[in-house]
């Protein structure tokens, strides 16, 4: 089965694992506020569907899209930059966390990460957390029309090869808006993770390792993405972000 992403529609936003609508499968988009996973939204259903605002709450919350009926797509807020008090980065910090963890109609998550910076400590912890709790997982190397030909192309085959070596559950792909490259293959990817019947399987991927998520590793999920929202974007990535008061989408966000 196919979905056509450019009938998918606002449906919620959730503030927390509670108020999330009920679901029969959905793929979330995870990364870092400056990867361009709003782009990547907004391309791959040829609509504006994935809003920013300067409303620093507003970034905060889980965003359902919906396909057909029960099946979504999911914008998680980005990571990495969040210009806000401790309280409400911790109280943001756990709602991520029991999403991912809890959620049970969540078959995997989509890893946005910019082509010339990927597999930033973040990443590779969403990553590891996909494994640990039995999540398909999809990396998106977006921007590629920043690099040549021949630089996209090494770009993709070491993403690959460092896949196989740590995380041989995921896979990669290169995706630009602005050259209209990687809505088609991002598009087989979801249609095979939410249409696919998994129900003969223990788990969505092969030799995956046992359900749960241990607290060791818990609880260095939590210090890992406390400390990239505390710093921001204080490793200079796109330092072009750095007065916006919030996760709004700049030129440089475009995928």
């Amino acid at each position: 089965m196919k979905s056509n992403y450019k009938n998918c529609t606002f449906f919620t936003s959730a503030a927390n694992l509670s108020g999330c609508p009920e679901s029969i499968r959905e793929v979330a988009f995870a990364g870092r506020s400056n990867a361009g996973k709003s782009s990547a939204l907004n391309y791959l259903t040829q609509q504006k569907i994935a809003k920013t605002s300067k409303t620093p709450g507003r970034t905060q919350l889980i965003n359902f899209f919906a396909l057909d009926e029960g099946y979504f797509l999911v914008d998680l807020p980005g990571y990495g930059y969040a210009k806000v008090s401790r309280t409400t980065r911790e109280a943001w910090q756990q709602n991520l966390t029991d999403y991912l963890a809890a959620r049970e109609p969540l078959i995997g998550l989509v890893i946005v990460m910019d082509c010339r910076h990927p597999f930033q400590p973040i990443d590779e912890m969403m990553l590891d957390f996909c494994g640990e709790v039995n999540l398909l997982a999809h990396v998106v190397l977006t921007k590629a029309d920043k690099l040549s030909r021949s630089q996209q192309q090494q770009t993709l085959i070491r993403a690959e090869n460092r896949l196989r070596r740590d995380w041989d559950f995921a896979s990669a792909q290169l995706l630009s808006s602005s050259k209209k490259q990687g809505a088609e293959t991002l598009s087989r990817v979801l249609d095979d993770w939410l249409y696919t019947d998994y129900s003969s399987l223990d788990s969505p991927y092969p030799d995956s390792p046992d359900d749960g998520l241990g607290d060791e590793f818990d609880s260095e999920f939590d210090s890992e993405l406390d400390d990239e929202l505390e710093n921001g974007l204080d490793n200079g990535l796109d330092d072009d972000l750095a007065n916006h008061p919030s996760d709004t989408q700049t030129k440089d966000d475009a995928c």
